[in-house]
């Protein structure tokens, strides 16, 4: 807030303290609960995606967990991040000691090729990564609605998923800037006497951050593009963009910050029924309208999956956006920039087609329907 008020830890604590003991809105659960539901989805993401976008039963889907209509259920990846992680053989001589790359539920189960980019960079770097083989959660969606007590409970069970790394002075790379802020700020004011949270707080930098800030004499590769960015809110009011801006300066980017503010998504508000216009007069303010105007060449930058979901969601012209990781491993690859650099750069996950969608509703129905017919043909009998 530009007058110093934290309204987002004043909402969480509102929020926590208005619904103790009370149902709460459907968007508690269904977003809230995010990371556990991600976390069953990730069992069968093919099916998931068909049911929650296949015609009638989509609708079902966002009216159960309080999702606008106007919004579209994000897809699923079909392989998380860790689960890609762990079956790579890792690349380079580490000469720079290892660091932790933070798989964050957005980009675990969401956007994976951002973290798989991200490896790519941080190892061509001279850094050996490493990544929590457990489920790991930051607590963020829980926070922001208000769930205190499970927030605790999922940032102490984190806590000793990476306590060896903290105590060993080993370095969390952030991807996300929601988590990531999690780490550098909530997490303290909700465990301020903790060491372990001490340390992970100064021990959490974004991925520019340790590039520019704490790798010497690393140099980004040449990448000759015109870069407009939409900086994600928990950067403008925790993370800064003092080595982003360095980074790509470095590369050769021509980077526009954009005057935009919020994108509008923040988080689970743009999804929930009824701000859904409100979310987009926000991004119709700057955002939209810039990539639109943009030229089939420029890239578009937004590290936050909220921001990259509300510009797939609602600029015109099928654009979308890319995360700083991506844009970086292009310039390692020497790729040149064509139009809709983000159709070849960024790897996302593509949408169930209609067979599948169809095929989903059909089974569904065979699935309900066959108790009945076998009670029909039971009393037949």
């Amino acid at each position: 807030c530009p007058v110093n008020v934290d309204m987002a830890t004043y909402k969480a604590e509102f929020l926590s303290h208005h619904y103790a003991g009370r149902l709460r809105p459907r968007a508690h659960y269904s977003m809230g609960w995010l990371p556990a539901l991600a976390a069953v989805a990730g069992v069968a993401p093919g099916a998931v995606n068909a049911l929650t976008q296949a015609p009638g039963l989509g609708r079902l889907a966002k009216f159960t967990g309080g999702i606008d209509q106007h919004r579209d259920v994000p897809t699923f990846a079909a392989q998380s991040f860790q689960r890609w992680f762990a079956d790579r053989t890792p690349a380079g001589n580490g000469h720079r000691g290892e660091v932790l790359l933070w798989p964050d539920t957005f980009t675990n189960r969401f956007h994976p090729g951002v973290a798989q980019a991200a490896v790519e960079v941080l190892e061509a770097a001279g850094w050996r990564v490493r990544v929590p083989a457990r489920p790991v959660c930051c607590g963020l969606t829980w926070i922001s609605t208000g769930q205190l007590g499970v927030a605790t409970w999922m940032l102490r069970r984190t806590l000793n998923v990476l306590r060896p790394h903290l105590r060993a002075g080993t370095r969390v790379v952030g991807l996300e800037p929601s988590c990531t802020a999690v780490f550098r700020s909530d997490a303290h004011e909700l465990f301020p006497n903790d060491e372990d949270v001490t340390r992970l707080r100064q021990q959490t930098v974004t991925l520019a951050e340790l590039l520019h800030d704490h790798s010497p004499g690393w140099r980004p590769p040449r990448l000759p593009a015109h870069a407009l960015i939409q900086t994600h809110c928990h950067q403008h009011a925790i993370l800064g963009t003092t080595a982003d801006q360095a980074v790509l300066t470095d590369a050769g980017v021509r980077a526009d910050f954009l005057d935009s503010g919020c994108c509008g998504l923040a988080g689970n508000f743009g999804f929930e029924q009824g701000h859904y216009e409100v979310s987009e007069a926000c991004a119709e303010r700057v955002l939209l309208p810039a990539v639109r105007d943009a030229a089939d060449t420029d890239v578009i930058l937004a590290d936050g999956f909220s921001c990259r979901t509300q510009v797939q969601q609602s600029a015109a012209g099928g654009r979308t956006a890319l995360h700083l990781a991506e844009l970086l491993r292009a310039g390692l690859h020497g790729e040149a920039v064509t139009p809709w650099p983000e159709r070849r750069w960024g790897r996302r996950p593509q949408p169930p087609t209609r067979a599948a969608r169809l095929a989903a509703v059909g089974l569904l129905g065979l699935a309900i329907l066959a108790p009945v017919v076998a009670l029909v043909a039971s009393k037949a009998r």
